[in-house]
């Protein structure tokens, strides 16, 4: 059965498609910056993105740089404008626009959709942090999207 996207799924692949990232080892914001022509700077204060330049705090930890780094590089490619110039309301929709970003990002549906669960979710939960590096709470929460997903399409057929 072929699998349906949506819009931000099919945005993931062709964006990986685009720069030649296929496999779950290649998930490196230092490769992903590279190849989309984007500067990655390590400071310690907390991370931002403007234009070309994404800036990842440094005190965080790895799994936490990639998760800002997807969330980060929607801002990038998305939103250019000043968040401090614009409505409220429309910060939120631009946070939570990048937050879903980075969740499909950092764990792709088509990266997912090539790996066999495990059949607990504690075991699979382990799974998504190990193979795509982020946070136990970001796999739970990437592994319920997409069994949700699922299930929503086998009942449409």
């Amino acid at each position: 059965m072929k699998p349906i996207y949506t819009h931000l799924e099919d945005y993931i692949f062709n964006l990986y498609s685009n720069i030649s990232i296929s496999h779950p080892r290649q998930l490196n914001p230092e490769i992903i910056a590279s190849r989309l022509g984007i500067t990655i700077l390590y400071k310690p204060i907390d991370s931002v993105s403007g234009g070309d330049l994404i800036i990842l705090d440094e005190r965080l930890t790895d799994y936490q740089q990639w998760q800002d780094f997807g969330h980060e590089l929607c801002h990038s490619l998305f939103h250019p404008s000043n968040q401090l110039k614009i409505p409220k309301p429309f910060k939120v929709y631009q946070e939570w626009k990048a937050n879903s970003f980075a969740e499909h990002l950092c764990v792709p549906t088509f990266m997912l959709n090539n790996l066999t669960l495990p059949d607990t979710e504690e075991k699979a939960i382990w799974l998504i942090q190990e193979m795509f590096g982020v946070e136990r709470d970001f796999a739970e929460k990437r592994l319920y999207q997409y069994l949700n997903n699922q299930r929503q399409h086998y009942r449409a057929e």
